[in-house]
């Protein structure tokens, strides 16, 4: 009985492994502790706290780098001077935001002593509630619209003239009060771009490929050469890109289409993981950004950031404000609004029911009408 109790206990049975001096056991010899166990439960634990930790210094330090990227842009006043009769927000979480581009280092702009902002670009940007998707509604800077005589007076007051002539009239909150009046659609935000500044926006994202419709020769130094295909240009040739317009027979309907396909170019480089991946690429690019901006008071770069960071140029659809073409009034040439169409456009832009509009009109997703 002994002999097979033993037996069994030195191969591992119920009595156990034999112990050594002063552990009770008959053998002598060192004590048999086994293969020690990681502790998988600690140190998991351990680890979870480190990436926890690590995480949290790192929130708070991309917070604070947002915040102070935030805190860089320039600001102008769009709106305390529109007292009354603004049209209603209808959806909550649907953005419409205008985004004004001007060129201060266009060769071809002349300085306009009576208002700094001079707008070769009118774009009302329109988010869905959902905040998958945005349109992108490209008004013509010619359009023959009413301009409202002050910034909160009646839309029927004024005088009809181009729409670019709002800002030389009351500045950007003129041109707020007269796109509102055009569309009855409620604008949350405005930003002014530089496209001038876009030049290091563009360097630092490494250049962009841009289709080019046809042989031109630039009409500005240094009269560069751009070629029927597709160009990867750099700042410099961009922008001497989307300032052309004399060579296109729709003339500053090409400069528009032109300009929105700039703006995808650079959404899709930035969203690349090229750009995401190299920390400083990464920072070139937002700081060439936020200086190339001018925002409203209330607009947070943070919080656009983290609402639409799903956005790619894949879910973005350029439109033109549905129009007649050039007509001559009074003398000028100017651009006469299609009335039913934009209205249509519009109210489906106040109703966040732009997927609507899309279906019926067969305006396919991604595409830059001219």
């Amino acid at each position: 009985m002994c002999h097979v109790t033993l037996r069994c206990a030195y191969r591992g049975g119920p009595a156990g492994p034999p112990r050594g001096p002063g552990g009770g056991g008959n053998y002598p010899g060192r004590p048999y502790k086994g293969k020690r166990k990681p502790r998988w439960g600690r140190i998991a634990m351990v680890v979870g706290a480190v990436v926890l930790v690590g995480g949290l210094v790192a929130g708070i330090s991309l917070y604070g780098y947002a915040n102070g990227l935030n805190d860089d842009l320039k600001r102008t006043d769009a709106f305390s001077d529109i007292t009354k009769g603004r049209p209603v927000k209808t959806v909550d979480g649907a953005l419409n935001i205008l985004l004004v581009g001007s060129d201060s280092r266009d060769p071809d702009a002349t300085k306009e002593d009576t208002n700094e902002w001079r707008a070769d670009t009118l774009i009302v940007m329109h988010i869905p509630a959902d905040h998958k998707s945005a349109q992108l509604v490209s008004i013509p800077r010619d359009l023959w619209v009413q301009i409202p005589s002050g910034n909160s007076a009646d839309c029927s007051s004024g005088s009809r003239a181009k729409i670019n002539a709002a800002f030389a009239f009351g500045g950007l909150p003129r041109a707020v009060r007269t796109v509102e009046c055009m569309t009855d659609v409620h604008l949350d935000h405005v930003l002014a771009i530089d496209f001038g500044g876009f030049k290091e926006v563009t360097d630092a994202l490494g250049g962009v490929d841009l289709k080019v419709e046809q042989n031109i020769t630039s009409i500005h130094k240094p009269f560069r050469k751009f070629k029927k295909g597709t160009m990867h240009m750099n700042g410099a040739e961009a922008l001497d890109w989307i300032r052309q317009r004399k060579q296109f027979a729709r003339g500053d309907f090409a400069r528009m289409q032109h300009q929105q396909e700039f703006l995808k170019a650079l959404m899709d480089k930035a969203a690349s993981s090229g750009t995401l991946s190299n920390p400083a690429k990464l920072n070139d690019f937002l700081k060439a950004t936020t200086s190339a901006i001018t925002a409203d008071q209330d607009f947070s770069l943070t919080d656009m950031a983290l609402q639409f960071r799903s956005l790619r140029g894949e879910n973005l659809t350029f439109i033109t404000s549905p129009n007649l073409g050039s007509q001559t009034i009074s003398g000028q040439s100017v651009v006469v609004s299609d009335r039913e169409k934009a209205l249509a456009l519009y109210k489906a832009i106040a109703a966040d029911k732009m997927d609507e509009w899309m279906t019926s009109t067969k305006t396919p997703a991604s595409q830059a009408n001219g």
